[in-house]
């Protein structure tokens, strides 16, 4: 792979006495996707807190961009969208995303962007209002409307129905060609097959199996690899 975009290497971290990571080490590369894939509780989410500084490791080392996770410099090159975002609670997407924009040099137009994710219709509607999938929607919008070079997206078309998770994907590939690294966790084989230049495989908060697609599943589909490589998952 290229020079890493995204470094962890050896990051452990315990929380409430249980390891959640054990000496995780990957990378995710400049202009490529980069799939995280692992069952229901192997530390997923937790590697992406960590990755933006919400969650301090307790060994290890992080780099994202060059930066520290969670610094200002890296803040202001990485996006981010999380599986759920509370804080937003109150806030109608349109006025969101025109105050993000605001806090950018060159951000995408927020109506247009509203516009191509199809949040236009729903633009003047409180955030807790919306349903799952459009809730999601504008959590994308929120993780690219600055024109990031990194974008970290935590499963971003849970919730949609099939032609807005296809136009999610056009979106998430137009990132990556135009320059961007993308770390995308899902729990969708399809997904992972269709969008990610690289696979990591984790499980019980550790790397287990790495490579491309076409490496991957010489003998066996993805979710054949992924079933063989990784314990159920917590429900």
């Amino acid at each position: 792979m290229p020079d890493a975009s995204l470094k962890l290497d050896q990051v452990s971290l315990a929380l409430g006495g249980r390891r959640i990571l054990n000496e995780l080490t990957f990378d995710a590369a400049p202009g490529l996707i980069t799939a995280l894939l692992g069952p229901n509780g192997c530390g997923k989410t937790t590697t992406i807190r960590c990755c933006t500084g919400l969650l301090v490791p307790d060994s290890g080392s992080i780099s994202i961009l060059g930066f520290a996770p969670g610094s200002p410099d890296a803040a202001a090159r990485v996006g981010l969208m999380p599986q759920s975002t509370g804080a937003w609670s109150g806030v109608r997407p349109g006025e969101l995303l025109r105050y993000l924009a605001s806090l950018y040099s060159h951000p995408h137009d927020p109506d247009a962007l509203a516009a191509e994710l199809g949040i236009t219709g729903f633009a003047k509607t409180p955030y807790r209002r919306l349903s799952g999938g459009q809730q999601q929607l504008v959590n994308l919008a929120g993780a690219i409307i600055g024109r990031p070079e990194f974008v970290v997206l935590d499963e971003p078309t849970a919730g949609l129905d099939p032609h807005v998770r296809r136009s999610t994907w056009d979106l998430i590939r137009r990132l990556r060609d135009a320059g961007a690294g993308v770390l995308l966790t899902t729990h969708a084989m399809d997904e992972a097959e269709q969008l990610a230049d690289h696979v990591w495989l984790m499980d019980a908060g550790r790397i287990v199996l790495g490579g491309t697609v076409a490496e991957l599943t010489r003998e066996a589909s993805l979710e054949e690899v992924f079933l063989a490589h990784t314990k159920r998952g917590d429900a």
